[in-house]
């Protein structure tokens, strides 16, 4: 019976010092509008871990790729680049709204307000265990 006992409590020791996953939250997720012709645009939202990780992918079927960028602003001009890895601290909304945030690249198709855009996430843990957090964002049309 002891035994049972302290294994039982060792068990709950382990997965205690373990999560077996962070829990992810994304917020005010949305796709800016296309127009004919357009082949990017930007996807923004908010992220939220319970738990230190890190954005390591995006993907969209609507898109042929997905990058999270960095804009920053040299010379006076405005400039995107990839960006790697997004920590997530733990406990805090990391918004992926302005200087960085995902880029839709070769998107299939015009992207109107009726539109809602599928992306997935890939998420790695601090012990490096990968998920995937899908989200579907509703498209704002140009200019709001």
């Amino acid at each position: 019976m002891m035994r049972k006992l302290f294994a039982a409590m060792g068990l709950a020791a382990a997965l205690a010092a373990f999560p077996l996953q962070a829990a992810i939250t994304v917020k005010d997720a949305w796709v800016r509008g296309t127009v004919p012709g357009q082949s990017t645009t930007g996807a923004f939202m908010t992220v939220h871990s319970d738990a230190a990780a890190k954005i390591v992918g995006v993907s969209s079927p609507l898109a042929r790729r997905a990058e999270i960028h960095a804009s920053e602003m040299k010379d006076g001009i405005m400039r995107m680049r990839p960006a790697g890895p997004v920590t997530l601290p733990a406990g805090r909304d990391v918004p992926l709204q302005g200087e960085l945030h995902v880029m839709l690249l070769d998107v299939a198709r015009t992207l109107g307000a009726q539109d809602r855009v599928p992306l997935v996430l890939t998420i790695e843990d601090a012990h490096g265990k990968r998920s995937q957090v899908h989200v579907v964002a509703p498209v704002k049309p140009l200019g709001q």
